[in-house]
């Protein structure tokens, strides 16, 4: 265990990654986290961008503790009804405030689960390409945004409704010699769900939608550097968030087929593998922090037909990286 100014902190149970802290006076830890403001970051950082607060069900309660918290850690909470969210998502009272739930009206179903959906072993599978949708968020977008916190209101029971996450910076540093210097300069090319240039969709033969401005296909880094610790980790996604017409990796040979498509496969076998991955089973109140820039994460299968689960989430921006220094942002495009 390691004290803070304000809380302690512990490694995170069950990962080979991230730190977690105990809450157990909501008000009082805010207090306490304000007052020493870096804090919760250095905490963040310290567990390669994957923090686990737990007992914070107060939130529930008065979601504006949830605004209090991610605004210590950015210097931007994005609101929602500014961009292009469908407002049944968008809590009535904080837009701010995104809403992941089966309940009525948004109605929002699980990834189906994997085939078999436990290993011999009775482990939950993590590794692509068994397990699908790992993403990071809204990496189709230019500057992408630092870092979400997703807290619990109503968790799917034990054993359903996990979310996995992996570790980019330990990942990046167990790379073979090779494949560091191939991925260097590498550039993935990161598209919107929903235009028809997924890897399911280029599959499927469907036809590709009319790009917008605001819907192009963004270059981003293989490789990441953290603008805060320094510290590199591979940033990528999978099948969903790629571009497979011109993709997924610029430069090289694009399309399904392509040796682009082989190494993506390769590299995010490499990513999700187990010593790389935590997957957390949510009980009511948990919050969790990840870093975009340096974690991907994927949801997974619950029985939504017996079940409800609604989780909130917030995302926050200030510090993408000198990369992206005085970029508009590519989703405010005219």
């Amino acid at each position: 265990m390691r004290a803070t100014a304000a809380f302690d902190v512990e490694p995170l149970a069950g990962a080979s990654f991230g730190r977690s802290i105990r809450v157990r006076d909501a008000q009082r830890f805010l207090i306490d986290a304000e007052a020493a403001p870096d804090d919760l970051s250095h905490c963040l950082h310290d567990g390669h961008g994957l923090l686990l607060l737990k007992g914070l069900d107060a939130i529930s309660d008065d979601p504006a503790l949830l605004i209090r918290l991610s605004c210590l850690l950015g210097e931007e909470v994005e609101n929602y009804r500014l961009t292009a969210t469908e407002a049944d998502a968008i809590h009535a009272d904080f837009p701010e405030i995104l809403a992941l739930t089966n309940l009525p009206p948004l109605n929002k179903q699980p990834p189906p689960a994997p085939d078999p959906p436990r290993l011999p072993d009775g482990a939950l599978p993590v590794q692509f390409p068994l397990r699908r949708g790992w993403h990071t968020d809204q990496s189709f977008r230019r500057p992408p945004p630092d870092m979400s916190l997703f807290y619990a209101v109503l968790p799917a029971p034990r054993g359903e409704g996990q979310t996995l996450y992996a570790d980019g910076i330990g990942a990046y540093e167990a790379l073979p010699e090779r494949l560091k210097q191939r991925v260097a300069k590498l550039e993935g090319l990161h598209v919107a769900p929903g235009t028809g240039r997924s890897e399911y969709a280029v599959r499927a033969g469907e036809a590709p939608l009319p790009l917008t401005a605001r819907q192009a296909p963004q270059r981003q880094p293989v490789v990441r550097v953290h603008p805060v610790t320094g510290r590199k980790a591979l940033y990528l996604c999978e099948a969903g968030q790629m571009d497979w017409i011109d993709g997924p990796f610029v430069g090289m040979e694009p399309g399904i087929h392509g040796d682009g498509a082989k190494l993506l496969y390769e590299l995010m076998g490499h990513f999700t593998q187990p010593a790389f991955a935590y997957a957390h089973e949510w009980e009511e109140g948990d919050l969790i922090v990840y870093d975009n820039r340096s974690t991907i994460h994927c949801a997974t299968w619950y029985d939504a037909a017996r079940h409800d689960r609604l989780m909130w989430r917030t995302t926050v921006w200030g510090n993408p990286g000198p990369l992206y220094d005085g970029e508009q942002r590519s989703w405010m495009v005219s």
